[in-house]
This record gives structure tokens, C-alpha cells and sequence, in this order.
């Protein structure tokens, strides 16, 4: 099939296997009402839009604070930490009080099935595939129509402003800030992880404005970057915490199973600061984090 990168000057190259690529619309659910809302208010005086955002009551949204992947990432450590005593242990010694296993905040560990937040590392039965060879990918939902992501390791080294992208407003508060390639089909989306220090209260996941990947990290549409630019006026999120892309990827239900059982794509949950790592050198420093046993 015929492969497009999305650059200042396109190529296409032909290889023998890419995934598929199919144009779809993103699924998402219905927002609830009076939450934090983007609205569009016309002016008596002027003809010009002036976008709001309001926050309304978090009592009518339950917000659940706990990290079940830094639990399972434990329990994971402590799997891995007992296998090499299994066979050297002497009965007589061993305690009966749990050893306490810490992972650090940057850690990352294979898992057997793709699921929302987790990454996709591409292996060498991609290398020659021009959009996907080396990529590490953050599975943003698996939603009922395929999973959707996008490549975290594309900078464009172009601001949003230079690369006039079709699908990401070029002008407001985020006109600088560097663009990614996110995948070949065609959608403007951004991923926001607010330090932890600016966002105390929670205002950010609270807002029901952004779709939560994992505990700490957002991601939104061409549609929500107004609300994140009220945001940043606000003071309530920095503006270097967003990053943008052009394009995203998808796949059909089993497409993406497929092509995780013929060895094209090494699968692995992380934490959100392996997320926030520079994304040069990405793929080579989450392979070492994962390991040697890379493929289950």
C-alpha cells in the first residue's frame, strides 16, 4: 500500500505491510451539562466571537483519583523482584512481611492486550516503513470502532503557525508551539499533562472539556483548544504543558490484535512521564525501560 508522511515537502513510498489506514471520524461521549463549557458569545458591538469557559459544579461528575496502573506496575515489580530467589530461597529464611516494591515515576512494563493509555513500540518488521519505522505510539482510546493513537517521536521542528495546518487553528494562544506528525489520517489533536503543582485542585480533569488517557494526561480536539487557551489565560495550566498534532493513527476492532500477534508492535503501559521524555531517543530509552523480554 502507499504510505504518506505529512511534511513540508510529501513523499510517498510503497513497502510490502503498513497498517491500514482507513479516514474515520473520532468517537467521543456526549458531555454533561454545567460542567466546564466553551461557548461561542456574540458581541452587541462587534461582529467577533468571544469563546468562554465556564466551571460549573463537580459534584455532578465524580472524580476518581486513583492510579490503578502505578498499582499494577507494583505488583508487576514485585512479580519480577521474587523469580530470580524462586530456585535459591532458603525456607528457613524467608520472612513472611511483604517486601515494599517502589517503581519510581518512570517506569514501563509489557502488557498482553492493547488498552487505552498504553504504547505501542514498532519492532524491526517495521524498519523500511517510512511513517511507522522506530515510532512509539500512546493508544489515546479503544473506543467500539478501533483503537486510535498517536506517534509521540514525529516532531515536525515546525511551529503551528509555519506549518498552516488545515485541521489546527494557526493563530491564538498556541501559534508557536512546536507541531508533531501524529499519524496519517487527518485530524488536529493535542495531548495536555499539567504539572502537578499548577493544577493542586484538579480543575483540568475536573472540567469534563478533555478526554483522560491516563491519571495526569488529557488529550482534546481542534474543537477544545479554545478552552485550553481560556485555560492558560486563566493561570491554570501552563502553556508549554500542551503539545499538538497533525494527523493521528486508527485501526479497525482486530486489525491492531492482528498485527500485535505477527510481531509488528511491542505493547507496554507506562507512566505519564515517560509521556513527557524528549522525544529524541524515545524509542530507544522505552525499550530499555521495558527490558529484554520485550514480546510476551
Amino acid at each position: 500500500m502507499e504510505a504518506c508522511l505529512v511534511s513540508p515537502n510529501p513523499c510517498t513510498k510503497t513497502v510490502d505491510f503498513a497498517p491500514s489506514i482507513k479516514p474515520r471520524t473520532l468517537i467521543h461521549q456526549n458531555r454533561r451539562p454545567n460542567q466546564f463549557q466553551c461557548r461561542k458569545d456574540r458581541q452587541r458591538s462587534s461582529s467577533s466571537s468571544l469563546t468562554r469557559c465556564q466551571l460549573g459544579s463537580s459534584e455532578e461528575r465524580p472524580f476518581v483519583n486513583a492510579d490503578w496502573r502505578s498499582f499494577r506496575a507494583r505488583l508487576v515489580a514485585g512479580e519480577q523482584s521474587l523469580r530470580p530467589e524462586e530456585t535459591s530461597a532458603d525456607p528457613d529464611t524467608v520472612s513472611d512481611q511483604p517486601t515494599a516494591i517502589s517503581i519510581g515515576n518512570k517506569w514501563v512494563h509489557p502488557i498482553h492486550e492493547p488498552e487505552k493509555g498504553c504504547l505501542l513500540i514498532a519492532t524491526e518488521k517495521l524498519d523500511g516503513v517510512h511513517i511507522f519505522e522506530r515510532t512509539v505510539v500512546l493508544l489515546l482510546s479503544i473506543g467500539p470502532v478501533g483503537p486510535t493513537g498517536v506517534i509521540l517521536n514525529r516532531p515536525s521542528l515546525m511551529s503551528i503557525k509555519e506549518m498552516r495546518s488545515p485541521v489546527l487553528d494557526a493563530a491564538g494562544e498556541f501559534s508557536d508551539r512546536g507541531l508533531f506528525f501524529g499519524g496519517p489520517l487527518e485530524e488536529g489533536l493535542f495531548l495536555v499533562g499539567p504539572k502537578k503543582d499548577d493544577d493542586d485542585d484538579g480543575v483540568v480533569g475536573k472540567s469534563g472539556v478533555f478526554e483522560e488517557v491516563m491519571k495526569g494526561l488529557y488529550y482534546g480536539r481542534k474543537e477544545s483548544v479554545g478552552c485550553g487557551a481560556e485555560m492558560v489565560k486563566r493561570g491554570v495550566i501552563g502553556v508549554e504543558e500542551f503539545r499538538f498534532f497533525d494527523g493521528y493513527c486508527g485501526w479497525e476492532r482486530e486489525q491492531l490484535k492482528d498485527e500485535i500477534r505477527a510481531g509488528y508492535w511491542n505493547v507496554a503501559a507506562c507512566s505519564p512521564t515517560v509521556v513527557g521524555l524528549s522525544t529524541v531517543g524515545l524509542w530507544e530509552e522505552v525499550l530499555g525501560l521495558m527490558g529484554p523480554k520485550k514480546v510476551w
